[in-house]
């Protein structure tokens, strides 16, 4: 009886100790939300990428913190604006967090940044993306899990990375190789 218990356990522990990858995967259509930007813009996806492939970013946001490793990724996408002007991509940023505050924390985040066009800095404090996307990291000092699609001008995901750590974000060099075959 004890090894049928401990056999039913370890059946029922697998999924804690596997990685996060999130409900929408490569082949999906993308789950459409709408979320503010910092100005109080709304910012829909369907209508995002009717015109133009998007690549959405989901960033930690406000775990307690702002994220170094956030800043680095955000700081390196814009930097690499010419290039997505050239794949005629919108790039579209979440920020998910607690709503106290969150406002308030993503202008500090965002303040040494200067936005091309075509990009867009959205706030989710209700977790209303990231909870329909399941890629919401529900432990003391997370929020999400930093994750990059790419989404084509049909709705359909072509590149999904989710990662189960701080690290092992998207580069510039997967998300152009996504683009490049649309």
């Amino acid at each position: 009886m004890k090894s049928f218990i401990t056999a039913i356990l370890l059946i029922l522990s697998i999924p804690a100790f596997s990685g996060e990858e999130g409900k929408v995967k490569i082949g999906d259509k993308a789950l459409n939300f709408s979320l503010k930007t910092i100005q109080g813009d709304k910012v829909n996806l369907k209508e995002l990428y009717r015109d133009r492939p998007v690549v959405l970013v989901v960033l930690r946001g406000w775990p307690g913190y702002q994220c170094p490793i956030c800043t680095r990724q955000v700081g390196g996408l814009i930097g690499e604006a010419d290039s997505f002007a050239r794949y005629g991509a919108t790039v579209l940023f979440v920020y998910p967090g607690p709503s106290e505050k969150l406002q308030e924390h993503a202008k500090e985040f965002s303040q040494d940044f200067r936005f091309p066009e075509n990009f867009y800095f959205t706030l989710d404090p209700s977790y209303i993306m990231v909870n329909k996307y399941g890629i919401r990291w529900d432990e003391p000092k997370e929020t999400a899990h930093p994750s990059t699609y790419v989404i084509d001008k049909k709705g359909r995901v072509v590149f999904a990375k989710v990662s189960s750590s701080h690290g092992g974000r998207s580069t510039p060099e997967e998300i152009f190789e996504a683009l490049e075959k649309l």
